[in-house]
């Protein structure tokens, strides 16, 4: 085996990121391009060093007129290094990037579960944290947002996504499976500027390079790495502040026909936290109560309740919930569907 300086970078990540230990087992998500190329390979080159069980897992959206040759191009690379290899195929063409995710990472997840796999491992790289920032940011977010691809993350209380290769650019790939021949297989849809992560990688980023930072993509990809630590502290204080909001009273109250159920915080406690913190409080409140995730005008209306003046009341949240003002209490009350 040839020793590279992107083996030494990635066994010193996994090691010193802790993102996983010797005797796992890993199921590797392969599409076949050269991220997740460059990724089995340098795990499979360090697999004496791990002593993982390396699985292959190949996901077929059956968007494009080549993705059954695509699989069975990824299935022969894992018969030829003696890996095993796992084909999810999806029942009907998936049409937009959104709903591919949400059903690979599903198809994903089924496969580690069904096989013992406690971890996921996915290629993404510097250049997708800093497209991802970008897209993220242009469409209107807040810190978490930026920070989205993180190092890992858990899918289930079984099985953690792992991302090894967050400090490696597109172009480091690139020129790894060139120096090793690895048979790259080329995505069409990569060039198609319709969608916005595309325009993002084939127009936005080279543009910046070339007018901005020739290194943009380093840079964006360290401010999200600042970020996400920022986040982690910020969701821990957070947390903490919230318990505090609660604390001493009966949180939870709920009428004597059972049709409402009423969350109970004290702004005595809350005014005294910075603005920040009140609306990580407001947003974790409403991630628990609404059926979609809320967005800034919901977290914003709550968190003014905090200082407004008593019995001032939110108009409804999805799915009815109402917040009123109730001398030191924010009184949030949660209408319970009844069986018709």
């Amino acid at each position: 085996m040839v020793w590279t300086a992107l083996h030494a970078k990635i066994h010193r990540t996994i090691r010193s990121r802790h993102l996983f230990e010797r005797h796992q087992r890993l199921l590797v998500a392969v599409s076949g391009g050269q991220d997740s190329l460059c990724l089995i390979k340098l795990l499979s080159d360090l697999q004496p060093k791990g002593e993982w069980d390396l699985g292959i897992a190949h996901c077929d959206h059956r968007w494009r007129s080549d993705s059954e040759a695509n699989a069975h191009h990824v299935e022969k690379l894992a018969r030829t290094w003696g890996i095993c290899f796992y084909l999810a195929t999806a029942r009907e063409p998936l049409n937009s990037e959104a709903a591919a995710r949400n059903w690979r990472y599903q198809a994903l997840t089924a496969i580690a579960q069904g096989n013992s796999y406690q971890y996921i491992v996915t290629g993404h790289t510097a250049s997708d944290r800093a497209e991802t920032l970008l897209y993220n940011l242009m469409r209107g977010t807040g810190a978490d947002g930026l920070q989205a691809l993180t190092w890992q993350r858990p899918l289930t209380a079984d099985v953690l996504l792992i991302r090894p290769l967050l400090e490696i650019t597109r172009q480091q790939t690139e020129k790894f499976c060139q120096d090793f021949h690895l048979p790259v297989w080329e995505d069409i849809t990569n060039q198609d500027v319709k969608y916005a992560r595309n325009r993002i990688r084939q127009e936005l980023i080279p543009y910046l390079q070339a007018n901005f930072n020739p290194k943009v993509e380093f840079a964006l990809a360290q401010t999200a790495e600042l970020l996400q630590g920022e986040v982690e502290y910020l969701e821990q204080a957070a947390d903490k502040l919230r318990e505090e909001a609660i604390a001493g009273t009966d949180a939870h109250r709920t009428s004597n026909e059972g049709n409402w159920t009423e969350l109970r915080l004290n702004r005595r406690v809350l005014q005294k936290a910075p603005l920040a913190l009140q609306r990580r409080v407001m947003r974790q409140i409403l991630q628990n109560i609404l059926s979609e995730p809320p967005s800034f005008e919901h977290i914003e209306k709550l968190t003014a309740l905090i200082i407004a003046p008593n019995r001032s009341q939110t108009d409804p949240f999805p799915g009815g919930a109402i917040a009123q003002v109730q001398g030191d209490w924010i009184c949030l009350a949660l209408y319970n569907r009844r069986d018709e």
